[in-house]
């Protein structure tokens, strides 16, 4: 069974780059097929997917959010990394990573998500 853990600095300051890392243990986020996602809740809004990192690294993101937003690995670790750049307090959310396996086009698993506030 794959396990997700996010981490990182929950509050942020309007313009910075915030960055939560994604802890995967059960699993290799080498492993085809798997395709390792962001998803973030904003308060009072509906699940937007924000992007994701394919097994070979590569990536995709959704077009509203694609110019600020970048996803990096760490293989040694079994670590992805969100970088989303020049923050609003609109990107106040909590930040979940999940696991989405393309032979089953379903999420797998999902990590519990933390919360990160944009505010001065």
């Amino acid at each position: 069974q794959v396990q997700l853990q996010e981490s990182g600095p929950g509050l942020v300051k309007p313009s910075q780059t915030l960055s939560p890392t994604c802890t995967v243990s059960g699993g290799s986020i080498t492993t085809v097929y798997y395709y390792w996602t962001w998803i973030r809740l904003p308060p009072g809004k509906g699940l937007e997917w924000m992007g994701a990192i394919a097994h070979f690294g590569g990536t995709y993101f959704s077009p509203s959010l694609k110019s600020r937003t970048s996803i990096s690995r760490d293989t040694s670790k079994n670590q992805f990394t969100l970088h989303l750049s020049s923050v609003t307090p609109e990107d106040t959310a909590v930040y979940y990573c999940a696991l989405w396996v393309a032979t089953a086009l379903t999420i797998d698993s999902w990590g519990q998500g933390t919360q990160v506030t944009v505010s001065p």
